[in-house]
């Protein structure tokens, strides 16, 4: 982070301070406090951090924002909301910068297609991209404090629960391209319809300079539809876009496939797989190609993937393939989840699911969905566990899917899966954070093949 002075601070923020001080980096967790940073007393649900004032200064930080009466002795700045003042903070810091900046948002996909945007990018950029799920109005600012004036280019990931909130981030990020990977179901409980959600990405538009370019995915029956006259509108899709694939083929662990361009082709290989990493991986070309690097390099960033955590990570052991993808979930990674493992090679194909959280009154339909899906999907084994992803295994049996099991306990199910599985088998894992369905992962890890 660039130094700022804490009456330029106080000034961005609307607040007042009481003595001048040079401040070097930005902090809300005492465990992470720098010499000479700022620390920002958030108060949250649970804690309020201006407890931690006094010992943030006992520990170097050289000033302390705060918003109530607080007793320290040092350099701080008065605002009417520490939360509010460190987006705030974030914009004004971001707005010092002449760099390019990618704003990404959608339902699903915004994570890996930010690791391919950035692979793209920091072929010919040094980029900074968003790191973990800071993505909201506490985290998103934070990413912006590691720009810097070596920084020449970032990729922001955007997320969201209500309305207004990207319009927020995207007031702060100030994106020079727009990306929306696509429009589903997530957080529909709170927006009300899918229209509700388009509505609410669409938001990022609001930070976004006219004329700028704006990438949607061209086979959402949704982003498709968007016209405004006032942006560069650019499409990528298997179907219909200005970025098409085309000669799809997948193995083990790599897909490849043409992306065809404005009268031109260039081969790409990501090591993973799914019709839906195809979605991204375009999308972050389509990124590249805007930004002026060549299709070569392009192809090269994309190649360096390596999926993040429990995303769809392959690993192959005693002869079975076993994909984690635990992460998160929602109906439409559900489904992506369900088409991947429907287009692996393999003997027998099985599916493990649990429960998909913040659902609300959708949450029912949603699981049986998912259920039908999977029949659907020619799936040889569906095994669950969960409160609602009971409805999953019901509908599966009704649309006479016949290897169907749901458990009431992880242990019961790795008790099947050991019984079942078999060398040349694939097995998927899917399931929302919460549910911590790595748990049967690595229980069976521990014991499959001995």
């Amino acid at each position: 982070m660039e130094k700022l002075k804490l009456s330029e601070i106080a000034a961005a923020c609307n607040g007042t301070y009481n003595t001048d001080c040079e401040i070097n980096g930005v902090c809300i967790d005492t465990r992470k406090i720098t010499k000479g940073c700022l620390f920002i007393c958030i108060k949250g649900e649970r804690f309020d951090a201006h407890q931690f004032a006094a010992e943030a200064l006992e520990k170097g930080a050289a000033a302390v924002m705060i918003h109530q009466k607080t007793d320290v002795d040092g350099s701080f700045v008065m605002v009417d909301d520490t939360s509010k003042a460190l987006l705030a903070l974030g914009g004004y810091y971001r707005s010092k910068f002449e760099l390019n900046l990618v704003g990404l948002t959608g339902s699903v996909g915004k994570t890996t297609t930010k690791e391919f945007v950035y692979l793209v990018l920091n072929e010919k950029f040094k980029t900074v991209k968003t790191l973990g799920n800071l993505n909201n109005e506490i985290g998103l600012p934070q990413m912006l404090f590691h720009l810097d004036s070596s920084t020449q280019a970032a990729v922001i990931e955007m997320g969201m629960n209500h309305f207004g909130e990207i319009h927020r981030l995207t007031a702060a990020a100030k994106p020079t391209i727009a990306l929306i990977t696509n429009i589903g179901t997530s957080h529909i409980e709170n927006l009300g319809s899918r229209q509700g959600i388009l509505k609410a990405k669409l938001e990022i538009l609001d930070g976004l300079e006219k004329g700028s370019t704006l990438i949607l995915n061209g086979d959402n029956d949704l982003l498709k539809e968007v016209k405004n006259d006032d942006y560069n509108i650019l499409f990528f899709g298997v179907e219909n876009g200005d970025f098409k694939a085309k000669n799809i083929s997948s193995s083990e662990n790599e897909t490849s496939f043409d992306v065809e361009y404005f009268g031109k082709t260039q081969r790409l290989v990501i090591p993973t797989i799914g019709i839906h990493n195809v979605y991204n991986a375009l999308a972050a070309f389509a990124v590249g190609y805007c930004l002026g690097i060549e299709p070569e390099k392009c192809a090269d960033g994309l190649k360096k993937y390596t999926p993040e955590g429990m995303r769809q990570k392959s690993v192959v052991k005693n002869g079975v393939t076993f994909i984690e993808d635990c992460y998160n979930a929602s109906p439409d990674s559900m489904r992506a989840a369900v088409n991947t493992l429907a287009g692996i090679t393999a003997n027998r194909r099985i599916a493990v699911f649990s429960d998909m959280l913040e659902l609300g009154d959708y949450s029912e339909t949603a699981h049986r969905e998912v259920g039908r899906m999977t029949a659907e999907a020619g799936i040889d084994y569906l095994l669950t566990v969960g409160d609602m992803s009971r409805f999953t295994a019901l509908e599966a049996k009704e649309c006479k899917m016949e290897n169907v099991f749901h458990f009431d306990t992880k242990q019961e199910l790795t008790e099947k899966l050991l019984e079942i599985i078999k060398a040349g088998d694939a097995v998927i894992f899917k399931a929302s954070r919460g549910m911590k369905l790595e748990d049967v992962i690595h229980s069976l890890y521990d014991r499959w093949g001995k």
